[in-house]
């Protein structure tokens, strides 16, 4: 019997998008939770990139606003040149995070890869700040602005950041799970008509109609390669605890399983980062438990039981 799924695991210990030790502890978190076998067991092969390797660059701009750029800007690279040869490769991409900033390689390096890619963005919020909106100056809430063409303008060029050129429309991006949005991202969402569903939308028609108008939004014709970016805090606190930014509220844990189950039965998943599991904040246990229940919806898993041929029937009496 075939694989299921050919499968590439790639970690990413990033933590300098954001000002708190512990995401880079995500990808190990993952793997002691047993995700290989997990992704292996339901048929897939899997091809395991082992963790990228990150140097923290001293002086990086101490008295910048913005936090970490050549160090987060160097990082990225390597994410997006291991993306991109991984999806060449015709392998599906499970990007095991570290902050969210990762999205900015992932993204990029898929886009390369599959230029006609739509970004289907499963959080609590938006990461779409530029570095002149953005009041924290975290880079993990800005990864969208750098890789969107019609933000080109408003992203002050950055020394860590020359290899990374805008790769996706902003008509490309779709939200679900928003609950906690900066005043200059909600004007960037409304002046370029980004396409989103809130929490507010989510309770209003359900996960159901949220996800088909969130596909339709973004690939009407249902033909285009879909890159998912996860964020655990897009669940409830209750449910994935060890996050750095959690805000309550969030999506249920069915609902998250459904969204995923979706996203992987329209066959254009392509890749999936899961980002800003922090081990150190909260329940990890938890939230690890959570997030690899999450991530097996996007490779085969399906709670209405799996069905393998080579399983056959018991033999009758």
């Amino acid at each position: 019997m075939p694989p299921v799924f050919k499968v590439g695991v790639l970690g990413v210990p990033l933590s300098k998008g954001q000002p708190r030790d512990g995401t880079e502890n995500g990808p190990k978190a993952l793997r002691n939770a047993g995700i290989i076998k997990v992704l292996e067991d339901l048929g897939n092969q899997v091809i395991d990139h082992g963790d990228l390797q990150f140097e923290t660059i001293e002086n990086d701009n101490p008295k910048d606003k913005i936090k970490n750029p050549k160090t987060v800007g160097a990082a990225n690279k390597k994410i997006s040149d291991a993306v991109y040869s991984i999806v060449k490769s015709e392998q599906l991409c499970l990007t095991m995070g570290g902050d969210h900033s990762m999205a900015m390689g992932s993204i990029h390096g898929h886009a390369l890869a599959e230029p006609n890619i739509v970004v289907v963005w499963v959080d609590a919020h938006a990461d779409i700040n530029t570095p002149l909106t953005s009041s924290s100056g975290n880079i993990h809430g800005m990864p969208l602005s750098f890789v969107s063409k019609e933000l080109e303008a408003y992203v002050p060029k950055l020394k860590g950041f020359e290899w990374c050129f805008p790769c996706i429309s902003v008509k490309d991006i779709v939200y679900i799970g928003l609950r906690d949005v900066d005043e200059g991202e909600r004007c960037i969402i409304e002046h370029f008509g980004i396409a989103h569903y809130s929490m507010q939308d989510v309770d209003r028609m359900g996960i159901g109609e949220v996800v088909d108008k969130a596909l339709k939004a973004v690939d009407p014709t249902g033909t285009r390669p879909i890159h998912l970016s996860f964020d655990v805090d897009a669940l409830d606190p209750a449910i994935t605890p060890s996050t750095g930014t959690p805000v309550a509220g969030g999506l249920s844990f069915r609902e998250g399983q459904y969204i995923m189950e979706v996203l992987a039965n329209t066959g254009r998943l392509s890749v999936v980062d899961i980002a800003e599991i922090n081990t150190t904040v909260g329940n990890s246990d938890v939230t690890v438990k959570t997030a690899v229940e999450i991530v097996k919806k996007c490779f085969g898993q399906k709670r209405g039981g799996n069905f393998l041929p080579s399983y056959g029937l018991p033999k009758a009496n």
